[in-house]
């Protein structure tokens, strides 16, 4: 496969305080004197001791300290591994992930510090779905907005978003400056998930179809779809299976954003004539070479552009953008 067409300039944002999605790690250690709630260190099961994370937003890394203190007075400290923080616009969302009920001054102790320190919590007592608010209550909703066309999409703490909202707006912008979706065109989102790019490619104008495996997600996408005053159409469907991909409806261009695993199934099945232009944002190199020597050596696209998109600042992974067109 031959390089790009064109190489696009390299979308970065701020180096530190970008990171709005974490996983911290739970666990009391007498010998370190109460509780470490942190990352755990590289290859091991081990939490880093940690007082501050600096690609965290300052807000969050504020918290580490005060949650290590937390946890260390609980009654269940030996039975909370994971707390999970989702910051949105208004709000910074804790998921507690409790093995065993809280006791009464637990909970007490989870009032008084989202409270003191402006957050919600949530809990968790088995897998993502059963997370649910605990205090406050009346806290504002999880959402991040796309101000270009005028978007908030919404979620819930357990859901997937991206990590760096800042950078996300620049990747929006820059792959539906690549799509051009147009009025009246039929464009297919696959591996939508709540709605990132489906809905900027509706307010376009475009007769969008969203396409996602997970069903939680796609409701999530389609109540973003409505609370936003857009019309958009979403299907599920395991884009990792070939009588699906093989039944995808025929449009005029299409945006893949898959997981790591990449979009193979996808680019296989594209028949003759496919759509006429492909955006692809790629979270794993490997896979998005694999997949465009597909469209390219096989299906007969051109790579006419590429680029790469520096999402997770200080860390080893990059994400990349590419357009594939038909002659």
């Amino acid at each position: 496969m031959d390089r790009a067409e064109s190489m696009l300039p390299p979308i970065h944002g701020e180096a530190w305080g970008y990171r709005h999605r974490a996983r911290f790690s739970a666990r009391f250690v007498p010998k370190k004197g109460g509780a470490l709630v942190g990352f755990r260190e590289r290859r091991t099961t081990y939490v880093a001791d940690m007082t501050s994370c600096e690609v965290l937003p300052p807000r969050v890394s504020a918290l580490i300290a005060p949650l290590r203190e937390l946890v260390s007075g609980l009654t269940i400290r030996d039975r909370l591994p994971q707390i999970e923080v989702a910051v949105g616009a208004e709000v910074v969302v804790l998921v507690v992930r409790n093995l065993a009920p809280l006791a009464t001054a637990d909970e007490a102790a989870f009032r008084a510090f989202a409270d003191r320190h402006g957050v919600q919590f949530w809990l968790q007592p088995a897998g993502p779905a059963s997370a649910q608010p605990f205090h406050p209550l009346d806290a504002p909703p999880l959402y991040y907005a796309l101000p270009e066309y005028g978007l908030r999409l919404y979620f819930a703490p357990t859901e997937f978003t991206q990590v760096n909202h800042a950078v996300n707006e620049i990747l929006v912008r820059r792959a539906l400056a690549l799509l051009a979706p147009r009025p009246g065109e039929r464009v297919l989102d696959l591996f939508c998930g709540l709605g990132n790019f489906a809905l900027p490619i509706a307010a376009s104008g475009a007769d969008v179809i969203g396409i996602e495996g997970h069903a939680g997600l796609l409701e999530r996408a389609r109540r973003n779809a409505a609370a936003n005053g857009l019309v958009a159409q979403f299907q599920v469907a395991n884009l990792f299976e070939p009588p699906a991909c093989a039944a995808l409806p025929r449009c005029d261009a299409m945006l893949i954003d898959p997981p790591r695993e990449g979009a193979i199934e996808v680019v296989k099945a594209l028949g003759d004539p496919g759509p006429g232009r492909i955006v692809y944002v790629s979270c794993d190199p490997a896979t998005l070479a694999r997949d465009a020597g597909v469209l390219v050596n096989v299906k007969g696209y051109r790579l006419t552009a590429a680029g790469v998109v520096n999402m997770f600042p200080h860390t080893a992974h990059v994400e990349s953008i590419a357009r594939f067109d038909r002659p």
